[in-house]
């Protein structure tokens, strides 16, 4: 049998949410990402930190929060 693939993974590194090293909001994963943005998921503070800086010399830093990407699911 096919494993299904992973719904949500690292927009900057593709690390898939599951893996060994994924931070999860208060160390659990069933409280989801520890980060997202309005683009997807991240891994880790040094991925968040990595996309934002990315964003911020684009021109793209978003203007209000990105919305808890598993609210509604």
């Amino acid at each position: 049998m096919l494993a299904r693939p992973e719904k949500f993974k690292c927009v900057e590194c593709g690390r898939a949410m599951g893996s060994p090293g994924f931070a999860y909001y208060h160390g659990q994963i069933e409280e989801g990402p520890a980060y997202w943005s309005d683009r997807g998921v991240l891994c880790s503070i040094q991925c968040s930190l990595i996309h934002y800086r990315k964003r911020s010399a684009e021109g793209t830093l978003p203007a209000t929060p990105a919305p808890d990407p598993f609210d509604g699911d």
